[in-house]
């Protein structure tokens, strides 16, 4: 079944709940999640020119498939898990190492040289090649990690199903993110920015650009290649003057910091925790 057949399988299915008592449309859920496992679908792909762009019927296929499944016992060694999604399996064949106690629930892709430390994957989720997620890292559902990435301990990525306009967290290619950094919201890290240890961003959080004269700030989105810091600034209240966290943009990642051995001697000169 092609592309195009099964995404009319599943918007019409989504339009119309008494579809999924059909085969058929079980079938096309089941592709969908298989290509989405398997790295042939994405929640979320990039587009010429940097943008992205949000295939928002493979999330309704992702939301149809839960109350399709039942609940089933997975026992793993002396582990059990009660749950209506299997775990990923084959990791072996597709060239991934995977730490106990990683842990990747079935639809989420992981490609060839990855190294998962004790860590977590939600389903729809994708992350690229010889990406490292390390100990303690949650990647939510349908996050879309980049190839090259450093997931440094404790990181949380955040998930999205619904609305299903909206965008995932999105971590482009070679960036880095500290250790505990928080990234939710359908917020974009560009390719080879890099996030000192607790930056925390969300949708609303403040960006501010402050290598020039004055601040410049954005909202969503760090730039490729930024080097950021948590920062806090002050806002007026009925009760006072008090400080709100935002994100500092106070560099830029040089070429001759690409290395990760150079790139945490770089951060450490800016004196950011990494």
């Amino acid at each position: 079944m092609n592309e195009n057949a099964l995404r009319q399988l599943v918007e019409a299915a989504w339009n119309d709940r008494s579809l999924v008592q059909l085969e058929e449309t079980r079938q096309a859920v089941a592709a969908v999640m298989k290509g989405l496992d398997d790295g042939s679908l994405r929640v979320a792909e990039p587009l010429e020119g940097g943008e992205w762009q949000v295939n928002e019927w493979v999330k309704q296929a992702v939301l149809l498939n839960f109350p399709i499944q039942t609940m089933e016992t997975v026992e793993v060694g002396p582990f059990e898990f009660h749950d209506k999604m299997p775990l990923k399996k084959g990791y072996a064949e597709a060239g991934v190492r995977v730490v106990p106690h990683a842990v990747v629930r079935y639809g989420a892709f992981v490609a060839r040289d990855c190294i998962l430390m004790p860590s977590y994957v939600n389903l729809g989720a994708y992350v690229g090649e010889r990406t490292m997620v390390d100990t303690w890292a949650t990647v939510g559902s349908c996050a879309q990690i980049g190839s090259d990435v450093h997931l440094s301990g404790g990181v949380g990525i955040g998930g999205v199903l619904e609305p299903l306009q909206a965008a995932p967290v999105i971590v482009e290619d070679g960036a880095f993110v500290g250790s505990r950094c928080i990234v939710v919201e359908g917020v974009r890290v560009g390719k080879e920015a890099v996030l000192g240890a607790n930056v925390v961003l969300t949708a609303s959080t403040p960006i501010l650009d402050v290598r020039g004269p004055e601040p410049v700030e954005t909202r969503g989105v760090v730039p490729p290649r930024a080097l950021v810091i948590p920062g806090t600034r002050p806002k007026e209240f009925p009760a006072g003057t008090f400080h709100v966290p935002c994100a500092l943009i106070i560099g830029e990642r040089k070429e001759s910091t690409d290395r990760k051995t150079s790139l945490t001697d770089a951060l450490r000169q800016h004196d950011v925790a990494v």
